[in-house]
């Protein structure tokens, strides 16, 4: 693993609405998920996020927690809701506040800030003008972004815009699994549009107002995978891998939407939209957790689950995340930095004399470590890896019956244990850094000459690129 390099980031990832509860404290609003999961039959047994993890009250403990895994990283979220009630107008400071005292605790403690603006949450009063249907919410989006980067920027190690659209475009207006609940693909398909100029909108916004950090967006992705070499199935892995992935990406990097995705309603574009879309990227957030195995003619075939399933019912397939990335790559011309921002798995963990031993998550993450290698030997520029997720949470509409987490939490006590999966990343994580450290002063003991600093940089100046897992300035803006 001492190939991903030593200036890799390496972290834990959460979002608003999965930990924080407090969702009547302080000023927040309520958001489509508040609304949602009030709904009979949304949610398993009616659960919500409305006490989660409580990390609103006890954020100090939790950084404590990131901070002694050893850990250089952690992404989270920011409530739209909570920093800005309404989705327009007037923000709330103690919502703003809660954030500066979040990040100022983890760069106090050595861990660089990784902020998404969306994760899901929208505020209720904008869908109740529309929500993401409503081309104007774009522009309230690039309004709160803009806020947030003046008010944080200049501490985050890097702000992304939207986490994985596709879920709220497809999950949430097509499918109706997820907030708001509609079932309607023509409503999606737009949605997915709106959510791409809102990135854009927010890109343009925060670059004008002089945003000091890296800034992306973070999709979810997968490669498909035929389940025979027939051309329905291998035209039927195609035209899935156009919906999924390509929906996203070509937009964001050749300016137009895949005309092979086979939906019926392609959205409405509005001159200079996807100009706007197209904005310079300094990094791309990708979330990974299994492939899509496509059958057309026999669609219940199911993928081979050689190495098992999750309790997702997921396929671990960890040569999956190397294949998708070094697919990126050949794909498309002058990709930016790569973060996996997601990558994890959900396990029937149990909690035993004061342990919880989940082995298959163990296996889980080594391999996936394996492939991210393999991927960047292979020329992908990989800068860090994100574990999802830090704690376990509420995993919306299945309320608190999946666990991620690498730390176990009793919701009932909020008492938080450290998994054996937790132990053995902290434990890899040091010995990666050992390891590429003792290669740093072999390297610097062959190459000094009288005079010379060994290793060439201070602290001083390495820290700021290690700390946005090797992004300077320079490279931050990228394109």
């Amino acid at each position: 693993m001492r190939l991903l390099g030593r200036d890799f980031a390496w972290g834990v990832a959460t979002s608003a609405y999965q930990i924080e509860g407090a969702v009547d404290v302080d000023g927040r609003g309520p958001s489509i998920w508040d609304t949602f999961a009030r709904q009979p039959g949304r949610t398993v047994n009616g659960e919500s996020g409305a006490v989660a993890c409580d990390h609103y009250r006890r954020w100090a403990d939790d950084v404590a927690m990131i901070a002694g895994l050893g850990l250089d990283a952690y992404r989270f979220s920011i409530a739209w809701p909570r920093v800005q009630p309404q989705g327009r107008g007037a923000f709330n400071v103690k919502g703003l506040d809660f954030y500066d005292r979040l990040v100022d605790g983890l760069l106090e403690r050595g861990i660089a800030p990784h902020a998404t603006l969306y994760h899901w949450d929208l505020p209720q009063a904008l869908q109740d003008l529309g929500g993401w249907g409503n081309r104007d919410t774009a522009f309230h989006f690039a309004t709160y972004a803009d806020a947030i980067a003046r008010r944080l920027g200049d501490r985050l190690a890097s702000l992304a815009t939207h986490n994985e659209p596709w879920c709220t475009a497809v999950l949430g207006h097509e499918i109706g699994k997820f907030a708001p609940g509609d079932r309607e693909p023509q409503l999606a398909a737009q949605v997915s549009h709106h959510l791409l100029l809102s990135h854009g909108l927010a890109m343009s916004a925060m670059r004008a107002s002089g945003a000091a950090c890296p800034l992306g967006i973070v999709l979810n992705q997968s490669g498909t995978t035929p389940a025979t070499d027939s051309a329905a199935d291998r035209a039927a892995a195609a035209t899935e891998y156009a919906r999924f992935v390509r929906w996203y990406m070509d937009p964001l990097f050749l300016g137009r939407y895949p005309v092979d995705a086979g939906i019926a309603h392609y959205p409405e574009v509005r001159d200079g939209d996807m100009a706007l879309i197209q904005a310079p990227l300094d990094f791309l957030g990708v979330n990974f957790y299994t492939r899509i195995w496509v059958s057309r003619d026999r669609p219940e075939r199911p993928a081979p689950m050689a190495l098992g399933q999750t309790d997702m019912g997921w396929e671990v397939y960890p040569d999956g995340l190397r294949e998708l990335l070094v697919g990126l790559k050949d794909q498309y011309r002058d990709l930016p930095p790569i973060f996996i921002t997601e990558n994890g798995m959900a396990n029937a963990d149990t909690l035993a004399d004061g342990r919880v031993a989940d082995q298959a998550r163990i296996d889980y993450v080594r391999r996936h470590l394996e492939a991210l290698a393999q991927a960047k030997a292979a020329g992908v520029d990989v800068r860090g890896y994100f574990y999802w997720s830090l704690m376990d949470n509420y995993e919306w509409d299945s309320g608190y019956a999946k666990r991620f987490g690498l730390v176990h939490v009793d919701y009932a006590t909020q008492q938080r244990t450290l998994k054996d999966s937790a132990h053995w990343y902290r434990d890899t994580i040091a010995a990666v850094r050992h390891e590429g450290a003792r290669a740093d002063q072999a390297d610097a003991s062959d190459q000094a000459v009288p005079g010379d600093r060994v290793g060439g940089a201070s602290a001083a100046t390495a820290a700021p690129a290690a700390a946005t897992g090797g992004m300077t300035p320079a490279e931050a803006h990228h394109g």
